[in-house]
């Protein structure tokens, strides 16, 4: 590990430092020393609140040439609404600040003459918006991608390719993140991360995170945040990071009604929203649907067992086409009000449903041993359904003084879910037919208190107590008939049984944040938390799961250099508590040739990360850079073993580690009408299990890599041609590898007057419609070799329309619970929030 840590990681600090100092050298004369402006250059600051002079983050502020109005340089300002922007070059500029929901203001001209000027603009305080809109929602046009001081965001609304998709399409178009052909979501190659709704953790992504970004349609979401380095006030698991979701919403004065749908030749969708806002009072409600048919494709396996001297013992064959179908919804009916600039409360209700079906026909089964070779058919149905519900309600309080803050925040969140599979045998005289149902439940009830103490203009300190309550359930049972007759239940607690798993995660933390000089700014805090975990069968003596404690760390330290541009170093420690499909005992027997099983004991992973970024921005390009290095203890790794000479077994066990050392490399450049994001994220990754039996002891490493690309061109005033392309290169696995594998997408849309709405048409995969996604695992005692054909070729026509006469006006954060502390599944290798 030591040796990969100074091979990659070491250099790529070098490099950092040389860009570094690069950025802080002046083009002009050299600069002075202290805290002024440099000579020849000046400098500008303030400060952003808003007419309750409170803080207003990430507001825009640019520098403006009086002679053409063209942006010369800008900023963003930082969680307590302050900005500087420095080494302004000689010439007459304006002061613009701005932000949704608030009237622009601009101040100017000011002169700069190359003595050095500097000016202190003080507080500046913004109106809300009172400009009626007729019939229409006006929102300003943000950039694609932003990155902010403690995070990535992704604008989804900005990108017309996704209509008519889910949150998985979404989230293949975000930096950093990576997402397979099933669902499967990685960031960095891990997909030990936690993904938010809304900042709200939610049940439904406590089981199979791949079924559950297929119940968010992507038209429901506004952007996603991509949290590499959470601080203390985040929950410990996630060793990934965090992925917050979040979907659109009503923040408008009056009532408004939009309409969103798409129809297309593998899938349609239809979204109603309607929202009203009169005064103190806020009330929006509405719902998604989508229904995905005509999916088809294929599989091919082949598995080899061999004895421990290489010789073959079995060889089978597999084949089958295969037809899928899903239909998901999601609801939504929140609520608010302020009673006055110091007392806020609100709630909300989520529901959503998803059911998906796939059928295997005619799969054909063919077995070569010592006996000889024979074969059979058995069609071959799965079933994947689900509803959940989240409740939650939270109340803040505000003080006089800037920035205090106490909010109290509660969440019940609840998934009930089936995973169900029936064998049709097709061959022999007396055929045996197999079902296995498997009824699950996950619940949760979280509590949390946050207190915000400001410490001056250049400090903050937080703390807070956390609790979640969670029960999870898995009632499973497995039937057999024959000849067509009725199913009877197959005895034994292996395939039948009912398992109950609780879990208690109580929580501290404390977080401090201080300014430094020469634009240094820390932030350094601790977080503990207590885990008492019991579980048991019903015909079986208590598992013996240890309770445990665990203590995590973090510190981010930042440095502000010349033009905008910004230096960030980052440390974390984080965890990982399996989640249900992981825990869950219920033996998924679908192909009963390779099965697998959770495991009730396993424990939680442990991972370290340190990263560096630099962010570099100049008038219409901005570019980001970083480095980690990330280890896991105690992974949670799949291990395969066969049974018999013909069948394959696998379930999971704390025996990984993991290594990755990586960069990430995205940004963007605006040209007259055309726009282009991109990025890379590659990795170098180290696996092993830490076996000492060479028989079972396994490694692999190798490099991996992704790179995307955006691109938006607006033909005319109402007319835009927006593209994009992902790849995704092999994938390194404890045993194996996946193969790479591409997609792409085009779409045209068209504006209608006073965009109330647009009316397009997109396509995907339309040169090479169908993908081949091949894997392959390699023990001593067997080889597998899988093959999955799918055809994602999809044409589609998207419409969206918006009523309503309203008023802009900008409304109060809201604090929400985030549980952030499941591993969930994983797509590359074997999921955090607020508090």
């Amino acid at each position: 590990m030591m040796t990969h840590f100074i091979r990659i990681f070491i250099p790529t600090l070098a490099v950092f430092y040389f860009s570094a100092v690069t950025a802080q050298r002046p083009s002009g004369p050299p600069s002075g020393g202290g805290q002024t402006a440099q000579v020849g250059y000046g400098k500008f600051s303030g400060v952003v609140l808003d007419e309750n002079n409170e803080p207003v983050p990430y507001a825009t502020v640019s520098i403006l040439n009086t002679e053409n109005n063209e942006i010369l340089t800008g900023t963003i300002a930082e969680g307590d609404g302050k900005w500087v922007i420095k080494n302004i070059p000689e010439g007459k500029f304006k002061v613009s600040i701005s932000f949704i929901g608030y009237a622009p203001i601009t101040s100017g001209p000011f002169t700069v003459t190359g003595k050095g000027e500097s000016y202190d603009l003080g507080n500046t305080i913004l109106e809300p918006s009172s400009t009626e809109l007729d019939e229409v929602v006006v929102e300003g046009e943000r950039e694609l991608i932003e990155d902010k001081v403690d995070r990535i965001v992704y604008n989804a609304e900005q990108d017309l390719t996704t209509a008519g998709g889910d949150a998985s399409d979404v989230l293949r178009r975000v930096p950093l993140l990576s997402v397979d052909l099933d669902g499967n979501v990685s960031l960095r190659g891990s997909s030990n991360i936690t993904v938010l709704i809304d900042g709200k953790p939610s049940t439904i992504t406590a089981g199979n995170l791949a079924d559950a970004l297929k119940q968010i349609p992507a038209d429901e979401i506004k952007s996603v945040e991509v949290i590499t380095s959470p601080s203390a006030r985040y929950d410990a698991e996630g060793t990934g990071g965090i992925i917050n979701i979040i979907t659109k919403k009503n923040n408008l004065q009056g009532g408004t009604l939009s309409i969103n749908t798409s129809a297309g030749y593998r899938g349609s969708s239809l979204g109603l929203n309607a929202g009203y806002r009169v005064g103190k009072l806020g009330l929006s409600l509405g719902g998604n649907g989508y229904s995905g048919y005509n999916i088809l494709g294929s599989i091919d396996n082949e598995q080899i067992v061999t004895d421990q001297f290489g010789n073959e013992l079995s060889r089978t064959n597999q084949f089958a086409e295969t037809v899928s179908s899903r239909i998901s919804g999601r609801y939504n009916f929140g609520w608010d009000y302020t009673f006055n600039k110091y007392h806020f409360i609100g709630g909300g209700v989520n529901y959503r449903i998803f059911d998906a079906r796939n059928d295997e026909n005619d799969r054909l089964t063919e077995i070569t041993d010592s006996n000889g070779t024979r074969s059979f058919t058995q069609d071959v149905f799965t079933l994947t359904n689900s509803n959940s519900i989240d409740v939650n309600f939270n109340y803040i309080r505000s003080f006089e003084e800037k920035g205090k803050e106490i909010s109290l925040i509660s969440l019940y969140s609840q998934d009930a879910r089936n995973n169900d599979f029936t064998i049709d045998n097709l061959s022999g005289a007396n055929p045996v037919d197999t079902k296995n149902e498997n009824i699950s439940y996950n619940k949760e009830f979280t509590v949390q208190l946050d207190y915000v103490e400001p410490l001056g203009d250049k400090a903050r300190l937080e703390a807070g107590l956390k609790n979640i309550s969670r029960t999870v359930t898995s009632d499973f049972q497995l039937y057999r008939r024959q000849d067509g007759g009725s199913y009877t239940e197959v005895e034994g607690v292996s395939v039948s049984n009912f398992f109950n798993y609780t879990q208690n995660v109580s929580a501290a933390f404390i977080s401090g944040l201080v300014e430094l000089p020469q634009d240094f700014t820390v932030q350094a805090g601790g977080r503990y938390e207590y885990t008492v975990i019991s579980a048991n069968f019903s015909d079986e003596q208590d598992l013996d799961i240890g309770d445990y404690g665990s203590f995590v760390p973090s510190i981010n330290l930042s440095k502000k250099l010349k033009n905008n541009n910004t230096l960030k170093f980052g440390y974390s420690r984080r965890l990982a508590r399996p989640s249900l499909q992981f825990l869950n005992p219920n033996i998924d027997a679908a192909n009963p040739l390779n099965i697998s099983q959770g495991n009730p004991d396993l424990l939680p992973e442990f991972t370290d990360q340190v990263e560096l970024s630099l962010s570099r921005f100049k008038r219409a390009t901005s570019l980001n850079v970083s480095a980690f290095v990330r280890t896991t203890n105690g992974s949670i790794q799949s291990v395969s073993e066969t049974i018999g000479q013909d069948t394959i077994y696998t379930t999971y066990q704390n025996i990984g580690e993991q290594d990755a050392y990586g960069l990430n490399a995205f940004g963007s450049i605006r040209k007259g009408k055309l726009t282009l994001n991109g990025g890379v994220d590659a990795f170098y990754t180290v696996l092993t299990n830490n076996i000492d039996n060479p028989l079972f002891n396994a490694q692999n490493e190798g490099f991996v890599f992704n790179a995307r690309l955006f691109g938006s061109y607006k033909l005319t005033e109402r007319w835009q041609l927006q593209m994009f392309g992902f790849y995704r290169s092999s994938r390194v696995q404890l045993q194996g590898y996946t193969n790479p594998f591409y997609i792409y997408s085009l779409s045209i849309n068209r504006n209608f007057k006073n965009d109330k709405g647009s009316i397009g048409i997109g396509a995907n995969n339309f040169v090479t419609p169908r993908s081949y996604l091949d894997s392959e695992i390699i023990t001593p005692f067997f080889t597998q070799r899988n093959t999955r054909e799918l055809q994602l070729l999809n044409f589609r026509i998207n419409f969206s329309y918006r009523f309503g006469k309203l008023t802009q006006r900008a409304t109060k954060k809201v604090r929400k619970v985030s549980n952030d502390d499941l591993k969930e599944s994983g797509g590359d290798n074997t999921g955090g929030a607020e508090n």
